[in-house]
């Protein structure tokens, strides 16, 4: 009798276990991140997964580099770019879906020193008077941030003067980190790693007028890969929802209704 019990009390919890649904895991999403963005984007992952079963893999580079990634394979499911002409190459070659892409932000370039001293005016004055021993950019071969810094230069008619002092950072992110040890005295980074740094907080720095170069309109895309990856399309629906696009001009960036 008492085995006859235990085997009806084992086949019921088995037919619950069958019965009831497992919990749901979070489904995962990879998102090439254009170096700028990155911080503002880690802000945004915690509002995301917060407020829904998503997790979000971060990975962050040059978008050039990034670009060449994808074209090679990485397994990424959507873009962030730091410009709007690397969506549109990666959507002609068949490795984005051109229907959904938008633009996330438009940025804001910022000439920046963590001495506190040394851009108290006129950042064009500044460059100008040539005080400094290097100036760092991003590589203008794969990150748009460092096109934008080459065509400030040229428009404020320095760029000659300032050749043989520059120096290049990878990315964004690294041009950012060689100010802010002070292996450069000064250079062009995003207004948004100003910000959001305790070091722009306590350096100095010139907001670029946007007049001196191209508009950085930094697109969003899904990649084709991700077609049927539904948390890479509840992110980039996220992206555009008023909560997210709050905190990224928050960050220093301006939006666009799209």
């Amino acid at each position: 009798m008492a085995h006859h019990l235990r085997n009806s009390i084992f086949s019921l919890s088995l037919a619950l276990a069958v019965a009831l649904p497992f919990p749901a895991l979070a489904g995962e999403a990879t998102i090439a991140v254009a170096a700028n963005f990155a911080g503002t984007l880690e802000q945004l992952q915690k509002n995301f997964e917060a407020a829904g079963n998503h997790k979000l893999i971060i990975i962050s580079g040059a978008t050039g580099k990034l670009t060449a990634q994808i074209t090679e394979g990485a397994p990424f499911d959507v873009l962030l770019s730091a410009d709007d002409k690397a969506t549109k190459t990666l959507a002609e070659g068949g490795q984005a879906v051109a229907d959904i892409e938008f633009t996330y932000a438009i940025g804001t370039l910022a000439l920046f020193s963590a001495d506190p001293q040394r851009i108290t005016g006129d950042g064009a004055t500044v460059l100008k008077e040539g005080k400094f021993d290097k100036l760092a950019i991003a590589n203008p071969k794969v990150a748009p941030y460092g096109v934008a810094a080459e065509e400030t230069m040229k428009a404020l008619k320095v760029a000659d003067a300032v050749k043989d002092k520059i120096v290049m950072g990878e990315n964004i992110g690294q041009t950012f980190q060689m100010i802010d040890t002070g292996n450069a005295q000064l250079g062009f980074v995003a207004l948004s790693q100003v910000l959001g740094s305790e070091s722009g907080k306590k350096g100095s720095y010139w907001t670029v007028p946007g007049n001196l170069h191209g508009p950085i309109r930094q697109n969003a895309i899904l990649l084709t890969r991700a077609k049927d990856n539904a948390d890479a399309k509840a992110f980039l629906e996220f992206l555009r929802s008023p909560e997210a696009k709050d905190k990224i001009k928050a960050a220093g960036y301006e939006t666009v209704d799209n």
